[in-house]
């Protein structure tokens, strides 16, 4: 069948090179894609966002399955979309995507169904945001605008300077739009972080292996929040234990009060969690694969991914066995200077071979283009250097002697991906 993916990052190249080992799939589109993408699948020049143009273009194309990868065009509604034209999409509908576009819906759904969470405040008011934060005097607070803001939405603050920079930036300057008319108010919580993709059809949960997110720009977790620096999987700290007690109280009973609240969720659903002294509690769900969690967990699986988005479109999920390797994997984001900020674009990349890989690791490609067989950044984050190891210290290894292996001028990365 032929295959669209939507989405034009690292997540995606990982999502169509798994989708191109299907023998089930014919031709795989991208739309827009980007230059390493171009030699995995065909790039088609409709944005992420447009969700008229995808559309037309799966109705004139025989597109059998639509994989939605972005929070915007599914939160925008999308699926909805696609499936109103008799089109066959992976990703939840609009009404169930709110878990992730609002901040606000999700902390309420936990409070309402006793879902372990950081103890909060909603605000609409920046005023009454600040009082509040003076009233508390507890450091550091954690500040979210409601909405969607390319995964930069969220402020630590250590103090009350901080706090009330924060509070400006996102509800008086608008910096993320209108996701920031209201902001969520969190307690700051402490312990290891994890990440947990899962598979569901609405009724069963199929957890994927875990990874471990590295958010801060530079080594030692200093710097700014980013997208993704790189990922680890498995997750050392997520043991068969925490894995069971995680099943029992979050993720079985999310999927359960979604269902409650007649917003059916089928497709990815990404918990963020922080494994605490009083145990396991969601920092955030995402509605999608995380990025660049993706890169390491879908090396690992050994299942057919096109049967296993059947058995989730089709409400079969409990039916489809799913098996991953037991090798480790690492990835390293290769970024253009500047970023999470100003950067440039347009930077020749050295080291790669024409198909926009290097042998020995996986290169997904997350901001380049392709011109004159030659391959330039065009993003923030313009590489993930991906390798499989028998173990997390051997494919750290790997994946570092991969990134040396490649230049451009400006980029940075971290060096202490895994440790």
């Amino acid at each position: 069948m032929n295959i669209l993916v939507v989405g034009g990052g690292g997540r995606e190249h990982a999502i169509i090179r798994k989708l191109k080992e299907s023998p089930k799939a014919g031709r795989i589109y991208c739309a827009p894609g980007n230059g390493g993408i171009s030699k995995d699948a065909e790039c088609v020049g409709i944005a992420s966002s447009d969700i008229k143009g995808v559309v037309e273009f799966s109705k004139e194309n025989s597109v059998g399955l639509v994989f939605v990868a972005p929070d915007d065009p599914l939160a925008a509604g999308m699926v909805n979309a696609l499936e109103e034209e008799g089109i066959r999409a992976f990703g939840p509908r609009a009404e169930a995507a709110v878990i992730e576009s609002s901040k606000v819906f999700s902390k309420n759904l936990m409070k309402k169904y006793n879902i372990p969470t950081a103890g909060y405040e909603v605000f609409d008011d920046p005023a009454k945001a600040l009082g509040f934060i003076k009233s508390k005097d507890t450091y550091p607070t954690v500040i979210k605008a409601d909405g969607l803001a390319l995964g930069k939405g969220v402020i630590i603050a250590a103090n009350y300077a901080e706090a009330e920079s924060a509070v400006k930036t996102i509800m008086r300057d608008k910096k993320f739009g209108d996701s920031g008319n209201k902001v969520v108010i969190e307690e700051f919580l402490t312990g290891p972080e994890v990440s947990v993709l899962a598979f569901t059809d609405g009724k069963c949960v199929k957890p994927m292996v875990s990874s471990k997110d590295h958010k801060r720009a530079f080594d030692g977790d200093k710097g700014l929040n980013t997208g993704g620096m790189g990922t680890i999987s498995p997750n050392p700290y997520y043991t068969g234990d925490m894995a069971a007690e995680c099943m029992e109280k979050i993720f079985l009973p999310t999927i359960r009060a979604m269902a409650g609240e007649g917003r059916v969720f089928k497709g990815c659903l990404y918990f963020g969690l922080m494994l605490t002294k009083d145990g396991p509690k969601v920092i955030e769900y995402n509605s999608r694969f995380g990025d660049p969690e993706t890169q390491v967990v879908l090396p690992r699986l050994k299942t057919d991914l096109v049967d296993i988005i059947e058995a989730v479109i089709d409400g079969k999920l409990g039916e489809q066995p799913i098996e991953w390797s037991s090798d480790a994997c690492a990835c390293v984001v290769m970024a253009s200077g500047g970023y999470p900020q100003q950067y440039k674009k347009g930077i020749e990349i050295k080291g790669l071979d024409t198909g926009g890989q290097l042998g020995g690791v996986t290169v997904y490609h997350a901001g380049t283009v392709c011109r004159d067989g030659k391959f330039y950044t065009d993003g923030g984050r313009v590489l993930g250097v991906t390798a499989l190891g028998k173990d997390l210290p051997q494919a750290v290894s790997k994946a570092y002697a991969g990134v040396g292996k490649i230049h451009f001028d400006g980029c940075f990365f971290r060096h202490d991906i895994g440790e």
